[in-house]
C-alpha cells in the first residue's frame, strides 16, 4: 500500500514513523509513506498557501491551488482514496479502516486554519474522515492515527493475527481485561479462573467481561451489538 501525505509540517512525521510497530512496517516495505508539501506548489514568491475568506470571518482558509497542484502531481493508483482530515468527516472506525485496507493508494490531506477552501472538498477528496466530535490544531494528528491503525492490518505488521481478531471493536465489544505477573500485586489478585488452566471456563470468562464491560462503558455499542446478535439468530440459515 502507498499512503501519500499532504503536509504543511512534514517533520511531524517523521519520529512516529520510525518507530515501533509502525517504523518495522515501513522499513520492511509493508507499506509505503511518502510526504509532500502544498507549500512547494505555491505559485507567488511567498509560497502563500492561506488566505482570507470571502464574505467575512475569522481565522483563514487553504487555498484550493496548491492543494490540487500537490494531490495532482502525485501517480495514481487504480483504487485511490483521497481522504480528508476534517472533524466534519465521517468518524474513524475499525470497520472503517479495515475497509481502506483494500485500497491500493491513500493520500491523505491534512487540514489546518479554519478548514480548507470548499471546492477541495466537492472536486478532490473522495471521502472526509473525523477522529471524532472535537477539533485539533491540525490535521496530521488524524492522519497519523489513520495511518497507524491502517498498517498495522496489514498482514506483516503484527507478529500474532490472532491478537487482532480479539481486541476491542473486531466483535463490536470492548477487549476483556488481561493481567500478567505477578499473580498478586499489592495485593490485588489475579482472577482465579485465568490461572486455572480450563480453556473453556477462561474463554466464557473473557466474554462476560467483554458484555459486562461494554453495557457499562459503552452501551451505544451494546444496542448495536444485540441488535446484530439478534438479527443473526432470527435470520434464516
Amino acid at each position: 500500500m502507498r499512503i501519500d501525505v499532504v503536509t504543511l509540517f512534514p517533520d511531524f512525521f517523521v519520529s512516529p514513523l520510525q518507530s515501533g510497530l509502525l517504523g518495522k512496517a515501513l522499513y520492511k516495505q509493508i507499506a509505503r509513506v511518502e510526504l509532500l508539501n502544498p507549500r512547494d506548489f505555491a505559485t507567488d514568491k511567498h509560497q502563500r498557501v492561506d488566505d482570507e475568506p470571502y464574505g467575512g470571518g475569522v481565522g483563514m482558509l487553504l487555498k484550493p491551488e496548491p492543494l490540487f497542484a500537490a494531490v495532482e502531481s502525485l501517480p495514481t493508483i487504480p483504487q485511490r482514496e483521497v481522504i480528508l482530515l476534517t472533524p466534519q468527516g465521517e468518524p474513524l472506525t475499525q470497520p472503517l479502516l479495515k475497509e481502506l485496507t483494500a485500497r491500493a493508494q491513500l493520500v491523505l490531506v491534512c487540514g489546518h486554519y479554519e478548514g480548507v477552501d470548499e471546492r477541495v472538498r466537492e472536486h478532490l477528496v473522495t471521502r472526509e474522515i473525523s477522529l471524532g466530535d472535537f477539533v485539533l490544531t491540525c490535521g496530521e494528528i488524524p492522519a497519523l492515527a489513520l495511518i497507524n491503525g491502517i498498517v498495522r492490518l496489514l498482514p506483516g505488521t503484527v507478529g500474532k493475527v490472532q491478537s487482532l481478531k480479539s481486541e476491542s471493536f473486531e466483535e463490536g465489544l470492548l477487549d476483556y481485561p488481561q493481567y500478567t505477573k505477578p499473580a498478586v500485586f499489592r495485593g490485588w489478585e489475579v482472577p482465579d479462573v485465568l490461572r486455572s488452566g480450563h480453556h473453556g471456563a477462561i474463554a466464557r470468562w473473557r466474554k462476560e467481561e467483554q458484555v459486562a464491560r461494554t453495557q457499562l462503558r459503552r452501551p451505544d455499542l451494546w444496542a448495536d451489538y444485540f441488535r446484530r446478535t439478534n438479527e443473526e439468530l432470527q435470520s434464516p440459515t
